[in-house]
């Protein structure tokens, strides 16, 4: 039996509905204080909102159930699609050039080029390493 479980239904689970609440409620103080900064009035609609998502995060927090669920999803749903892509850019923006110029100055820093003419692919080591009696009792 595999010790990795590969199957890619998976359960997962969400922060709790008066965690989710809470931390709407600062995502809305930042974005009502936001202004300031820049020696403006805050957002008063913000810190209303985010008065609203921490007393029902306090008193009710079930009743946010609903969006943790959706916001849940909505996270779900851009994992799916941006990490994808986000693979896909850092593969072939900084991992195919480099590739691309390695082969074009001759490096191989794997040795993975055949020689036909070599007796063995081993590595003599100068010095040879530790000895073997010093492996005793690694753990």
């Amino acid at each position: 039996m595999a010790h990795e479980n590969l199957n890619r239904e998976e359960h997962i689970e969400g922060s709790s509905d008066r965690s989710f609440g809470f931390v709407f409620a600062v995502v809305f103080v930042i974005i009502g204080l936001w202004p300031l900064l820049s020696s403006r009035g805050p957002r008063w609609w913000s810190l209303a909102i985010a008065l609203a998502f921490a007393v029902v995060a306090v008193v009710l927090p079930r009743v946010l159930a609903p969006l943790n669920r959706v916001w849940m999803k909505f996270g779900l749903l851009l994992a799916a699609v941006i990490s994808p892509i986000a693979l896909a850019i850092l593969f072939y923006v900084v991992f195919t050039p480099v590739g691309l110029l390695m082969r074009l100055f001759g490096k191989d820093p794997l040795k993975l080029a055949r020689d036909k003419d070599a007796a063995s692919y081993w590595v003599p080591r100068t010095p040879p390493g530790p000895r073997p009696d010093s492996m005793k009792q690694q753990f």
